[in-house]
């Protein structure tokens, strides 16, 4: 396995490439995850003077077979940034490994099992996930880099996932592996789209989207999160 670095909107030294490679104990994170499959690491900057506390900002990114881990850190230069982010993945390394083993052998879903997160997507009577590809008759409208779908909104990214079910609990503990304020995913008890999200220290909220086929109206869980 090789660590990828890559710069986005900055180049990045080869001093500081060598410094990941010595900062990245390959053999330290395979010990806590066996089953790694890539490592990489971007590093970007930000222009704004009013920033530069927090100019630089790196972010480390692990694939494995099981849930992604991500950590990301910003600070005055490159290397304080990415002492940050290696000290917050090797703690949710630790956090992943200590549950793995923790659960081993009391017969629930090992977290190695469980996809990442889930997009939009409908349920079948069976309860197989379907994505829906209707958005793709919409008249598309590019706009320089950008694509406007119909008359709008304007649409900057979109992402597909594929997931199985989950319980609430172990959405909860994959939040906190990738370091997100909310994390979409299926309801393994009530086969709803859902999102959980933080609210207040350790508080945290859930959305379930009920899908009514008897509603004649369009609408959505708009709004926002932190009520």
């Amino acid at each position: 396995m090789d660590i990828v670095v890559k710069g986005r909107k900055t180049e990045v030294p080869e001093r500081f490439r060598k410094h990941v490679a010595e900062k990245l104990k390959l053999d330290k994170i395979q010990k806590l995850d066996g089953k790694v499959i890539s490592l990489d690491v971007e590093v970007s900057k930000e222009p704004n003077p009013r920033q530069a506390d927090r100019s630089d900002r790196v972010e480390i990114t692990v694939r494995s077979r099981g849930p992604v881990i991500r950590a990301e850190a910003s600070s005055s230069d490159p290397y304080a940034a990415l002492d940050l982010a290696t000290s917050k993945l090797e703690a949710r390394l630790r956090k992943q490994n200590d549950k793995r083993h923790t659960r081993r052998g009391n017969g629930r879903i090992p977290a190695s099992d469980v996809a990442v997160t889930v997009g939009a997507a409908e349920l079948t009577d069976s309860g197989e996930l379907v994505v829906d590809q209707s958005a793709n008759k919409v008249p598309v409208t590019r706009i320089g880099s950008l694509e406007v779908q119909g008359e709008g909104p304007l649409v900057v990214r979109e992402k597909t996932h594929a997931a199985a079910p989950m319980t609430l609990d172990q959405a909860l503990y994959e939040m906190e592996l990738v370091g997100h304020d909310f994390y979409l995913f299926v309801d393994s008890d009530t086969k709803m789209p859902s999102v959980v999200y933080r609210r207040h220290a350790y508080d945290y909220g859930v959305i379930h989207l009920n899908a009514d086929p008897f509603s004649e109206e369009p609408g959505g869980a708009g709004g926002s999160l932190g009520g």
